[in-house]
């Protein structure tokens, strides 16, 4: 009979141990372990011909890799209380996200092994994304990184801000309610954190109180945050 307990797959990192990765806050398996563990139970992830975390375990023995194909099939399943995937909010942070990531790519490439994976992940870590970035690591970080990459992400971060003060009730995107859109945001907020990265992010805010509201609104969900 089924336990009805759902597997979440996250990725670790050294000590200190805690969730940092942005896309599961939104499930922990080292980089190099994530193809064999998960091969043989569902097919590559289309969008980047890889297997990816987060992926779910279901209570009837189904996996599902991708954060908003999993979150769409725990709203079927669990509809109470709502987090409003049909929000006209989430596409437009999601469309600013995309964009915020690439700017600050150089920032969180080197950082990451820096501070957070242990050294299996570090060295897969390297081989897979020097490969993304079409160049050593260290070069774009010379090239592209530092206040260069944090100038370029400033005009996006203002967007996310201005989409935070759509609504005047706040701390979230819906005012007081509670929805996917702010774990997006929130779990982006707490990956700067474990990086190191939250005050050179807050240095090119126009508003850094929004993030402190919105981190202090989600934190029940977030208080625990190791494993």
């Amino acid at each position: 009979m089924s336990s009805g307990q759902i597997v979440l797959f996250d990725i670790p990192s050294k000590a200190p141990r805690a969730a940092w990765s942005l896309n599961p806050w939104k499930s922990m398996l080292e980089y190099p372990d994530i193809k064999p563990t998960l091969e043989s139970h569902l097919p590559a992830n289309p969008s980047t011909g890889a297997w990816t975390i987060p992926t779910v375990k279901f209570s009837d023995g189904t996996y599902l890799m991708d954060s908003r194909r999993i979150v769409s099939r725990i709203e079927e399943s669990h509809p109470e209380p709502p987090i409003h995937l049909d929000s006209p909010t989430l596409p437009k942070l999601e469309a600013i996200m995309s964009r915020l990531m690439e700017a600050l790519q150089p920032i969180y490439l080197l950082a990451v092994p820096r501070e957070l994976l242990s050294e299996r992940g570090v060295e897969y870590w390297y081989s897979t994304r020097q490969e993304r970035a079409g160049m050593p690591l260290e070069q774009l970080d010379k090239e592209c990184g530092g206040q260069i990459a944090w100038n370029a992400g400033q005009p996006i971060l203002h967007e996310v801000e201005a989409l935070l003060k759509e609504s005047q009730d706040g701390p979230f995107f819906l005012g007081k309610t509670v929805s996917y859109a702010d774990f997006v945001w929130v779990g982006f907020l707490i990956f700067m954190q474990r990086i190191g990265g939250i005050d050179e992010l807050y240095k090119i805010s126009g508003d850094i109180q929004l993030h402190n509201d919105i981190l202090e609104g989600t934190a029940p969900w977030h208080k625990r945050n190791d494993y």
